[in-house]
């Protein structure tokens, strides 16, 4: 009986381990602390990036200097907290990417794996996934928990965003 639950516990662990990725572009130094030109391209073309602590400081908020929200982008942004093995997280990453197209130039869209990024995920308190922060040029962040269609997220985005009645 021990046998077959650790042979359980091992083929749970390996699928979880090796479960399909949503196919955000990742780059093979995945710790970047900045936008280089290559990562601004991508964020010009309407490609989701991946964020890693260093390039949250560096291109949004520097949480370990200052308590008070002053955000360093040049352009609004929405934060797609996720995990490999989260099935909502892999069914809304296609939804951001046509999104990262559809508005490409005008926000940018990134993409935090929790399990690689503790930190990010327990500043942004994610007890649940997926959890999505709209990034507006002025004013404080806000939450959205959970998964939704693609309308929904429009609406957030020209609403909050861009700031479009």
């Amino acid at each position: 009986m021990k046998k077959i639950v650790t042979c359980t516990v091992l083929i749970l662990a390996s699928i979880l381990t090796f479960a399909c990725k949503d196919g955000a572009k990742t780059s093979p130094n995945e710790a970047k602390t900045q936008l280089n030109d290559s990562e601004q391209k991508e964020a010009e073309s309407g490609e989701v990036i991946v964020m890693n602590k260093d390039m949250f400081i560096k291109d949004i908020f520097d949480y370990e200097k200052s308590q008070e929200w002053k955000y360093k982008g040049d352009k609004p942004a929405i934060i797609d907290l996720y995990a490999d093995w989260c099935g909502p997280c892999r069914m809304t990453a296609p939804i951001m990417k046509e999104l990262a197209k559809e508005y490409a130039g005008k926000i940018i869209i990134y993409k935090v794996n929790v399990d690689k990024e503790r930190e990010l995920a327990a500043l942004f308190n994610a007890t649940s996934i997926p959890l999505f922060v709209f990034l507006p040029m002025e004013g404080e962040p806000q939450l959205f928990r959970g998964a939704a269609d693609k309308a929904t997220y429009k609406k957030v985005i020209e609403e909050f965003l861009l700031k479009k009645e």
